[in-house]
């Protein structure tokens, strides 16, 4: 069976794409081992992203967004400190300007693409199936699958998350490293309104991010992604949701009041990698497979949105001019479009947990002094809003909310 694309891969990204390309008419099978099931179960497993601004404008525009639509709570407004002292950072946008962003369940968008995927004329999504075998050559790229079947295509696509066993398997350099830090995720409700205000705390043992969702039937809720000592990852989770709770109002300073209902939690570990080239014969990387950093910016999964519509386009342009889509320059440009953006945030949000986490008083000082200086500095502050929407460098037409 022929097809346009490959994508190895089925998540948030993977899915992303095919409804991207379906959109504009470009045919690909998604190959995932997941199973539904699992994935789609119901029930908040605590985990929710956000997506800035940029990216929803592309989700709105492959038809994501109507689906989404009033379910997500908007961030309108950043503030970030160094612990609890003294001296902060508002990022507000000016009146008229919409939200930063807006926080999502996973589960909510991981159900929304797979169902979008699933009904997308020119998608062929096939789950719970492997490639058991995959060449790579001149003349195109052929899959066999652990159900016997035979697919063949130009390009594919590797969006199979921060172990990709494609990118390995294509012998690509990766730069990669651990911070001494695992990431506690989850959420909770809690007594005062969060009034769509995000909050990040710097502690020296790492940044405890807080997340507005959206109210419930039993009140106020909110997200986390708290870093902490590596060390202290197993024990965060051992803890009772009492105690759990009672560690996180000491974090927050109580400022949202009592804090209930906990929900199940997660912790990862936190590291960096970011691959040498994000192409090779036939083949592309997106998302995690070709990036990955820490989650002290939450630009994450909105690096990896845009991955997917910056190669939707340049894959578009190159079939309505009716080239071969793996063809070298035709994947050139996606590599000389992507490289950069991605290894300038990488190269950010690893500055930024290396600088915030030196500890002690003088260290912390010369960080309140800057977080204020910033605060007074209108054309920085927004510099650096632009940047947390994911409206800097040449955006693609997607990200803009404009079809290809």
């Amino acid at each position: 069976m022929d097809t346009d694309v490959i994508i190895l891969g089925g998540g948030l990204v993977g899915a992303t794409l095919a409804v991207a390309l379906d959109v504009h008419g470009v045919r690909s099978i998604v190959i995932d081992p997941a199973d539904p099931a699992v994935m789609l179960a119901p029930g908040f497993d605590g985990r929710a992203s956000a997506i800035a601004s940029a990216t929803g404008r592309m989700l709105d525009a492959i038809g994501i967004g109507a689906a989404l639509a009033g379910q997500g709570c908007a961030i309108r407004q950043i503030r970030v400190s160094d612990g609890l002292a003294p001296g902060k950072l508002d990022f507000r946008p000016a009146e008229g300007d919409g939200a930063l962003g807006t926080m999502y369940e996973n589960k909510l968008l991981r159900r929304t693409l797979f169902e979008a995927a699933r009904a997308a004329r020119h998608v062929d999504l096939r789950m719970r199936t492997r490639a058991t075998d995959m060449t790579r050559g001149a003349d195109g790229v052929v899959a066999t699958l652990d159900d016997g079947s035979v697919i063949r295509a130009p390009l594919l696509i590797a969006a199979e998350g921060r172990n990709s066993p494609t990118r390995e398997a294509a012998g690509i350099a990766v730069a990669r490293w651990q911070y001494d830090h695992a990431a506690i995720v989850g959420a909770f409700h809690h007594e005062y309104p969060h009034d769509d205000v995000a909050y990040e705390i710097f502690y020296p043992s790492g940044p405890f991010a807080l997340l507005p969702l959206p109210d419930d039937a039993t009140g106020h809720r909110s997200a986390i992604v708290w870093s902490v000592k590596g060390a202290d990852g197993p024990a965060m989770m051992k803890l009772g949701d009492r105690a759990f709770l009672a560690e996180a109002t000491r974090r927050m300073g109580g400022f949202l009041g009592e804090l209930t209902d906990a929900s199940p939690r997660a912790s990862y570990a936190l590291g960096f990698h970011h691959a040498a080239r994000i192409t090779a014969e036939r083949l592309v990387l997106v998302g995690d497979a070709a990036h990955g950093i820490h989650p002290i910016a939450g630009q994450g999964l909105n690096l990896g949105l845009r991955d997917a519509a910056t190669l939707a386009e340049v894959l578009v342009d190159g079939k309505r001019l009716g080239l071969d889509l793996g063809d070298p320059a035709l994947l050139e440009r996606y590599q000389r479009w992507r490289g950069l953006d991605t290894f300038m945030v990488a190269a950010a949000t690893d500055t930024l947990t290396r600088l915030f986490g030196v500890p002690g008083a003088a260290a912390s000082a010369i960080r309140r002094f800057g977080i204020g200086a910033v605060d007074r500095l209108p054309p920085l502050k927004n510099r650096f809003m632009a940047e947390a929407r994911g409206e800097t460098g040449t955006l693609p037409k997607l990200l803009q909310g404009l079809h290809i």
